[in-house]
């Protein structure tokens, strides 16, 4: 077995999130939130290049030189981890290489092996059983990179699944989460590169698969933001990320998409296609080493909500969830607050994070 699966499987095993590759640097884990040199000795471009070379195919690597970038997922089976051959997928990883001053590096993303459940990920249930009501819309999960917003749709594709009758067409850049057969459930899952040519075109033949429900792995470009839009207009449930800090950043990211001249009509569209923004941080533990705690922000479409961005308002969306509360919605300076009174992060932690001081104390 080479260092790098040694590496790889290592870290899934304590539950880290990525495995960084870089020349000059020695092997390191992100764990915690925090990053872990997993030996003392530094890669050279040659070790690098070697154990990139080991962990995907030969297509692959010639698609990463060409390219200088390259994203693939992968998994390393029970036969890498003791030998024997025939046996069954141990552990998923999601791959990205680079190249930093004519140098290979990597950072490998660890995929959990099955589903994690809502409890252990201290996902509300409340809010999953909301998203999960919504028999069509738009539902944007928003954050920084690394914020759990994959796994959080899986969480709840999976129980959308469960229900029963569901046809299920994700398209994703790679594909993650291996979803198995679920009840009388169908799910294909598309691949960026590999089963379609990008994000729009999966969702153009997607609406042809007869779906009732579309994830879009992410929302980067304006064609991908028209189809999911009319997708979900169209009476699709439509779930989908995008990268932002809040709430209203999401909605402000996706719109900025479309031509200044078209902006007020797709305000028209969110005002009555939109169903939930779920924004979310991932937080260092007031106890050092132990996994991170969830912030969330919520916003719901209400009266306040579809009022406020039928009328292009942005700024009034704050209010309109710090009045919807009693419905499930969460300013993320209280969802801070939560989690300090329980004295799972710290308040310096919750601080840096924080809106609003007042909200926070309250």
């Amino acid at each position: 077995m080479s260092n790098v699966r040694e590496w790889l499987l290592q870290s899934a095993s304590l539950a880290a999130s990525d495995v960084h590759l870089v020349a000059g640097y020695p092997p390191t884990r992100r764990e915690n939130g925090e990053l872990v040199p997993m030996s003392a000795g530094k890669l050279s471009s040659e070790e690098v290049e070697r154990a990139l070379k080991s962990i995907c195919t030969p297509s692959d690597y010639e698609t990463f030189v060409r390219e200088r970038n390259v994203d693939f997922a992968f998994t390393l089976t029970e036969s890498a981890l003791d030998g024997q051959a025939g046996a069954n997928v141990c552990q998923r990883f999601r791959a990205n290489f680079f190249f930093n001053e004519e140098s290979p590096g990597a950072c490998i993303r660890v995929i959990p092996s099955v589903i994690p459940d809502l409890e252990s990920n201290h996902f509300p249930i409340d809010l999953c059983d909301k998203i999960t009501s919504f028999r069509n819309g738009l539902v944007i999960f928003s954050g920084v990179t690394g914020s759990g917003k994959t796994t959080s749709m899986a969480m709840i594709l999976e129980r959308l699944a469960k229900q029963g009758g569901k046809r299920v067409v994700t398209i994703e850049d790679p594909v993650e989460f291996l979803f198995p057969t679920i009840g009388t459930s169908v799910i294909t899952q598309r691949e960026v590169g590999r089963d379609v040519r990008c994000f729009a075109s999966g969702l153009k033949y997607a609406l042809r698969q007869d779906p009732d429900i579309i994830l879009v792995g992410e929302i980067r470009d304006l064609e991908t933001a028209q189809m999911a839009l009319s997708a979900a207009e169209t009476g699709h449930l439509v779930l989908t990320t995008l990268h932002s800090r809040d709430a209203k950043g999401a909605i402000s990211r996706l719109v900025d998409l479309f031509p200044s001249n078209t902006q007020y009509e797709i305000f028209a569209m969110l005002a009555s296609g939109l169903r939930a923004v779920v924004c979310q941080h991932l937080l260092p533990n007031a106890v050092p080493g132990e996994r991170r705690e969830l912030a969330l922000e919520v916003l719901l479409r209400s009266q306040g909500v579809a009022s406020g961005l039928r009328t292009g308002r942005i700024d009034n969306l704050d209010n309109a969830i710090l009045a919807g509360r009693k419905d499930g919605m969460v300013v993320l300076d209280e969802s801070l607050g939560e989690l300090l009174r329980q004295g799972r992060i710290t308040e310096s932690t919750a601080l840096q994070y924080a809106s609003d001081i007042q909200l926070l104390g309250r």
